[in-house]
């Protein structure tokens, strides 16, 4: 994600302003931060002070900690995106069942207990069976394995679930988008598996399927603002705090190398000084 060099990594942050320019913000403001290029072609949140344009701040929403609003994170909130864009394509729990895939990760465990607090019937798809409990726990009512989603994509399979959340991409979105039902949707946001689409477009043509993108970096204020507000609602402290591990930043590139190995589950909160 670097685009230059040399570039302090973390694309977000939470912390408290200390002075500001922009007539929105004044000291002592709680603060949150996604995206923006920040970590990538901006210097980034694994530092002990930011300076980033105002207009790239959220406020932290009334009752919620900086800890919390880490632990939420970018993968959070992205889960939240994805959540409100289902909802506003009318999936809701009377629909049907819902699909997340990449169930442990980031995106996934947030997804899971939002959907599972609102009250869906969360399918989790996780290559980790191990973690069946973890995933049950935040709210998941099935678990499958991935590898039902790894095969060469059918041009429509059985129809399955009303909607779904991938962070995956690649075959497994195909495979979900083939086995979505009539009038479903799908909110993609993720490419851990690739950036390719082997798919049809038979699931758009025969069974209106929609396809749903999800992005985080350059997303409106409104959509952001809605997002963090409907996170301090939506999301229950306690599935947060069970899905979240601290570390200082001399762990970071250890934790780096767990997450590319996919050895991490839920969030990681990296705590500044």
């Amino acid at each position: 994600m670097v685009r230059r060099f040399p570039m302090i990594p973390g694309i977000d942050f939470a912390g408290v302003v200390e002075s500001s320019t922009n007539p929105e913000w004044k000291p002592g403001d709680p603060v949150i931060l996604n995206g923006w290029g920040v970590g990538e072609t901006h210097l980034g949140g694994h530092a002990e002070k930011a300076r980033v344009k105002g207009e790239w701040l959220v406020p932290l929403p009334p009752g919620m900690t900086a800890r919390e609003a880490m632990a939420i994170g970018t993968a959070g909130y992205t889960a939240m995106l994805a959540v409100l864009a289902l909802e506003r394509h009318g999936i809701v729990p009377a629909r049907g069942p819902v699909v997340v895939t990449g169930a442990a990760g980031g995106v996934g465990s947030v997804a899971i207990a939002i959907l599972g607090r609102l009250g869906y019937h969360v399918v989790a798809s996780t290559g980790r069976p191990q973690e069946s409990e973890y995933l049950q726990g935040l709210g998941a009512a099935e678990i499958i394995d991935r590898a039902e989603l790894a095969g060469t994509p059918r041009s429509l399979g059985k129809e399955r679930w009303a909607g779904g959340i991938d962070s995956v991409g690649s075959t497994t979105l195909a495979n979900v988008l083939s086995m979505t039902r009539y009038g479903g949707a799908v909110a993609a946001c993720g490419l851990a598996g690739g950036m390719d689409l082997p798919g049809s477009v038979a699931p758009f043509i025969l069974r209106a399927v929609s396809l749903l993108g999800i992005d985080s970096v350059m997303c409106p204020q409104v959509l952001r603002r809605e997002a963090w507000s409907r996170l301090a609602s939506d999301l229950d402290r306690g599935k947060l705090a069970a899905m979240t591990t601290e570390i200082g930043l001399a762990g970071v590139p250890d934790a780096a190398g767990a997450i590319l190995a996919g050895r991490v589950r839920g969030r990681i909160v990296v705590k500044i000084g």
